[in-house]
């Protein structure tokens, strides 16, 4: 009597190649890396976007320091200050009247 598996390998000779213990172990090995180690491909993909988001963000941030830095040092200046406050904080001299004109789409419409 023949083993089955051996009637089934005989007519098909590639499943012989999937019997072998070395490709079974391999095959193993490289399921549990991709999928289901604690470091396995698929976390290294989040990680690696969470990563690069950071860097983005990074970026970000350092571009709004250097523009906070050349801001902060403008405002060392009292001319600089003043021309500041008079602008965003619609502030005034001793005897001056102030006139803020808007315009129709300059505005936000409350509801």
């Amino acid at each position: 009597m023949t083993n089955p598996i051996e009637k089934i390998t005989s007519k098909k000779p590639w499943l012989k190649f999937l019997g072998n213990r070395y490709f079974l172990v391999s095959l193993f090995f490289v399921v549990w890396m991709l999928f289901l180690d604690n470091y396995s491909y698929l976390d290294h993909r989040v990680l690696n976007k969470e990563i690069d988001e950071l860097e983005d963000n990074k970026s970000y941030y350092q571009e709004e320091i250097k523009k906070d830095k050349g801001q902060i040092k403008k405002l060392k200046n009292p001319a600089q200050i003043e021309k500041y406050a008079r602008e965003k904080y619609y502030m005034k001299r001793e005897n001056e009247d102030i006139y803020i004109i808007e315009f129709e789409g300059d505005t936000i419409e409350k509801n």
